[in-house]
């Protein structure tokens, strides 16, 4: 499974941030990083839970 991010859609609100804050980190100046592009299968409901929360649709996930 791998994190995927449209930074050009990307606002970096950080809602993804708040519900999986080991895999998504916002910085000071609004940027959106993932920290782990390949979660583990123990944050993986939460993962899906901030890809499906993210208000600009900016977040996917390759389950190939």
């Amino acid at each position: 499974m791998k994190v995927i991010v449209d930074y050009e859609v990307c606002e970096a609100n950080a809602i993804c941030a708040g519900l999986a804050p080991e895999v998504f980190d916002v910085d000071d100046d609004d940027n959106l990083h993932v920290l782990l592009p390949n979660p583990p299968a123990d944050v993986l409901d939460r993962v899906r839970h901030a890809v499906r929360s993210c208000p600009k649709a900016a977040l996917a996930l390759d389950e190939d």
